[in-house]
């Protein structure tokens, strides 16, 4: 894990595109949550990262580009140039870092399974190298008022790569994954940030489908709710073996990332004032559930075998 570790590297820019504006275990069910419109807190809160972000990528020296940010905002999109970097902004760049150096540098990830808040516009913006599958686990709704918006722009998906929505209000998102084309059977890397997480259930249901469908050595990173954590927040080794004996219980050794270690490896100061997140990276040390049959199979293979040849001998 040390790979998702390492914060110094070169932008996370990847595609420079012309600026665009718009006028077994458990199975895991649904992770569901009304939305209405206007007044959709989903909706509001998606806007307001994807506000974040075009506000960062208009600094003079962003620690991303994000070209699509602005056609998620409502006029008039305002750019507050601030000298300290925020939470979310810094969470982004590491996250965009972490992704990119695995699958670009490690052999075999092909796979990158998003849990999002239906704007994360990664799949558009990052230099995915081809033949990468991306899947969108989103807010049905907020997704397609999206999904439009980067249509009308013209935003297209890296060539020779693939994206699938799978809508997190499905009766069964495992299921859905997998119909879509992911294989437990191949390395994936997986990240949460801005997927809404109501309930510690709704986050451990999370835990339980990456534990099911990935491969040993397979890489789980991103955000979660501080609340979780049912401690105070300033209590770091308390949160912290929280956090080992929550991950761990579901097969993952979990690291939490320091706000200030990021900032500092970025040579940016970082914004004065209280965050509501954790940052984490995590390993996954279980086999997944294909690589448990594909075990079963050979076991059961070689015990035939066996068989075989001792009745042979006799």
């Amino acid at each position: 894990m040390e790979a998702l570790l390492c914060f110094t590297s070169p932008p996370a820019i990847a595609i420079l595109r012309p600026p665009l504006t718009c006028t077994s275990k458990k199975r895991v069910s649904g992770l569901r949550a009304k939305l209405d419109d206007s007044t959709d807190p989903l909706l509001q809160a998606a806007i307001n990262s994807a506000s974040l972000r075009y506000q960062e990528a208009h600094r003079p020296d962003p620690l991303f580009l994000d070209t699509y940010a602005g056609c998620f905002v409502p006029p008039p999109v305002q750019t507050d140039i601030k000298q300290h970097s925020d939470h979310y902004c810094l969470a982004t760049r590491f996250i965009d870092d972490a992704l990119l150096r695995t699958v670009n540098h490690i052999d075999g990830f092909k796979q990158v399974v998003l849990f999002t808040d239906g704007m994360d516009a990664r799949p558009y913006r990052l230099g995915w190298p081809a033949s990468t599958l991306i899947f969108d686990i989103s807010p049905e709704k907020v997704f397609k008022r999206a999904a439009q918006k980067l249509q009308d722009i013209g935003a297209r998906i890296p060539r020779n790569c693939l994206f699938f929505h799978v809508p997190m209000e499905s009766l069964d998102i495992q299921q859905t994954l997998c119909a879509k084309g992911f294989t437990g059977d191949r390395p994936s890397i997986w990240v949460i940030q801005g997927f809404p997480v109501m309930t510690l259930a709704n986050f451990e249901d999370i835990l339980v489908l990456a534990s099911n469908l990935a491969m040993s050595g397979c890489y789980f990173l991103g955000e979660m709710p501080a609340w979780l954590t049912q401690t105070e927040f300033g209590t770091k080794s308390t949160t912290r073996q929280w956090m080992n004996k929550l991950f761990m219980s579901n097969g993952f050794k979990v690291d939490m990332i320091s706000f200030e270690d990021v900032a500092r490896d970025l040579h940016k100061q970082l914004a004065l004032r209280h965050y509501n997140k954790i940052l984490f990276a995590a390993e996954q040390l279980r086999l997944s559930d294909d690589q448990m049959k594909a075990f079963w199979k050979e076991f059961q293979r070689l015990e035939e075998q066996g068989d075989e040849d001792g009745f042979e001998e006799l």
